[in-house]
């Protein structure tokens, strides 16, 4: 009994530390930072004089994935070397005061905007105002200590990384369950409204069509972040399924959203409501509930094969009612495009 609530409490444990990545993010990076700090202080002088200095380096290569974690170290190691070369070129020309600080500032920004700093680039101009006003005692040295110990606590941000890498796959999979609920949204309210022949609110869909916009955006962010988190990173191994699974419904549920998008445009986008009649109407709605079932679904449902067969099989009854007559007026264009873009997410499920 004792034993099975030891278990029971550290599989929760383990659960909320997955579906949290911020505590790992946490620990990783003040692990980094007290190692940085301790090895800022036994380094040789004039760098045990500066020992702040490498807590930053580590802090900004643990926030990243792994592979990101050395890119952004090589960024901000050089946006720290520019933005030092900067302020010693102003301080040899300028007087210290408020025009040399503008200048030193205006310029850093302005480098900054280069391609390669990518996110780090604000680091210039920081470089550049503590180099300026901190280094005046003794340049060569203060400028050293800065690059050194920010490039060795960023060295050290990379072992740790290494030693712990980070792999969201939790807040992926939250963010697509979170796109897969505002679709299914869509598509039974949508499914209501055509169902019943209610008047379709113009200004109301596409209000709703920017949500569905952003949290899509928000899904294809996730997705990435996992991808490239997979990069070099040994624990992927053992979560081969899961991740590949993640990518495949990204491309359904990105399907699914364009398809919606398609059906609203369809209805609505030709100045007054389309009317597809009685028959249409009901075959049409009873798609969009189908597609809701399979959307409310959990991923790793057993039943989400049966759920996708079933969509499938009502959008394919949609089309060839669709086509049964061939196109004489609007309402039967509209079914018919409508099925085009029905039966491609069903596809998309089939895939």
């Amino acid at each position: 009994m004792v034993a099975r609530r030891i278990t029971g409490g550290l599989n929760a444990a383990h659960r909320a530390w997955l579906r949290h990545p911020r505590w790992s993010l946490a620990t990783r990076g003040a692990i980094a930072a007290g190692i940085a700090w301790y090895v800022g202080l036994i380094a040789p002088a004039p760098l045990s004089e500066y020992p702040y200095y490498a807590p930053l380096g580590a802090v900004i290569a643990t926030t990243s994935t792994l592979v990101r974690s050395v890119r952004d170290s090589a960024q901000v190691t050089l946006a720290v070397l520019v933005g030092a070369g900067i302020a010693r070129a102003a301080d040899a020309f300028l007087a210290p005061g408020a025009p040399a600080v503008a200048v030193v500032v205006g310029a850093a920004l302005l480098i900054s905007g280069w391609r390669f700093f990518g996110e780090m680039g604000n680091w210039v101009a920081t470089s550049a105002i503590f180099v300026l006003i901190l280094g005046n005692a003794d340049a060569l040295e203060y400028v050293g200590s800065f690059a050194g110990l920010v490039a060795a606590g960023a060295a050290i941000g990379i072992g740790v990384n290494l030693a712990l890498p980070p792999l969201p796959l939790t807040p992926t999979e939250d963010a697509l369950d979170r796109l897969s609920n505002v679709l299914a949204d869509q598509a039974e309210d949508l499914a209501d409204e055509v169902g019943e022949a209610e008047t379709l609110s113009v200004d109301e869909w596409n209000r709703r069509r920017q949500t569905m916009d952003r949290v899509l955006e928000q899904g294809r962010r996730s997705a990435r972040r996992t991808r490239e988190a997979e990069r070099a990173n040994p624990r992927v191994r053992r979560h081969r399924e899961w991740t590949r699974r993640q990518q495949v419904r990204v491309k359904e549920l990105e399907t699914v959203a364009a398809s919606l998008d398609q059906a609203i445009s369809l209805l609505m986008d030709t100045g007054d409501p389309v009317d597809l009649g009685d028959p249409l109407r009901r075959s049409f709605a009873d798609v969009l509930r189908a597609l809701v079932k399979l959307l409310r679904a959990h991923a790793w449902d057993p039943d989400r094969q049966e759920l996708a067969d079933r969509f499938d099989e009502v959008a394919r009854s949609f089309t060839g009612q669709a086509r049964q007559e061939g196109p004489q007026n609007d309402a039967e264009l509209v079914a018919g495009a409508l099925a085009v873009a029905l039966q491609r997410a069903a596809d998309a499920f089939r895939r």
